[in-house]
């Protein structure tokens, strides 16, 4: 109910709009939501606990209400911080910025807000792109990374990744495309969830409706066409940059992909910009792994994080 709260007073003054279903297991108590000035933007933020810093960041077709299995593990001795990231969920809509080295900037800022000088870092889909950007501009800030199941742009194989007739939609966008998923946005997130799936009854009726209404509220679906996507060129050149500079990561990188999506995959991706990479891959899933195997994935993420 907080989370819909939330998104009524952010958009009071536009259009109604639908009401997520409650298939999203809310937030319990211990987390508290609140709307983060940061890098020119607001973000809005759910945050938990005390103690080291874990930093949980989504991608397209999720917002941080996906990493709640996740960080209710972790927040019993973490502090755990959990974006919604520019121009996605509840967070602000700005009509600029989306270059991946800039969100690291809203990002790093959000850190700064509540006290975390490093942080470890979790990471699936665009929010491995930030989390790149994030790791490589703000070396000494990031302890460890567990990144999940997406490559980066214009590094390793990008290339056939944008060969691959599965990522048609990084290129659809534009006020035509717009007009044509105004009020469909649940058909086009379906696509998502189906196609890129092990198996897509896993990602349930309620949560489809869920990130259908948020997807649905006012300039998010152009934000995250037009903004997160159509970045991804200059993410590349960027990214092929910040490589040159300063060379691969050096901590330590947990990169797990679906054995239906990226797979194993996913550590050869990652040995291209850090020297320490360990890979699993968990069976049973496609791209949307928190919501195919929430228990396997944190079977995995809980003991890289407790490491030393």
């Amino acid at each position: 109910m907080r989370l819909i709260l939330s998104a009524v007073l952010s958009f009071l003054a536009l259009s109604a709009v639908s009401k997520p279903a409650p298939a999203v297991t809310p937030y319990s108590a211990t987390f508290h939501e609140e709307k983060v000035g940061t890098n020119g933007t607001v973000l809005h933020v759910r945050a938990g606990g005390t103690g080291p810093a874990v930093v949980l960041l989504h991608g397209f077709a999720d917002t941080g209400d996906m990493w709640q299995p996740l960080a209710e593990i972790l927040v019993r001795d973490h502090t755990v911080i959990v974006p919604d990231l520019r121009g996605m969920g509840l967070s602000a809509h700005p009509e600029t910025g989306y270059e991946k080295i800039n969100q690291a900037k809203d990002i790093a800022g959000v850190m700064d807000h509540f006290g975390a000088s490093d942080a470890v870092l979790v990471t699936h889909d665009i929010g491995n792109m930030v989390g790149y950007a994030l790791a490589a501009q703000y070396r000494d800030r990031i302890t460890r990374w567990v990144v999940i199941d997406a490559p980066l742009p214009g590094i390793g194989n990008w290339n056939a990744v944008l060969l691959n007739p599965r990522t048609w939609h990084f290129n659809f966008r534009g006020p035509d495309v717009e007009r044509l998923v105004a009020g469909r946005e649940r058909i086009l997130l379906d696509r998502f969830y189906n196609d890129l799936s092990a198996t897509p009854s896993a990602i349930d009726e309620e949560t489809r409706e869920h990130y259908a209404a948020l997807y649905a509220l006012p300039h998010a679906m152009h934000n995250a066409l037009g903004g997160q996507f159509a970045a991804f060129a200059q993410d590349a050149r960027d990214n092929q940059a910040l490589l040159a500079k300063d060379g691969k990561l050096s901590i330590p990188v947990l990169a797990i992909g679906g054995d239906h999506s990226f797979g194993a995959g996913m550590a050869s991706e990652l040995s291209f910009v850090a020297t320490s990479v360990q890979g699993a891959v968990i069976p049973d899933a496609g791209h949307w792994i928190m919501e195919e195997q929430p228990q396997a994935a944190i079977d995995l993420i809980a003991p890289f994080i407790m490491l030393k």
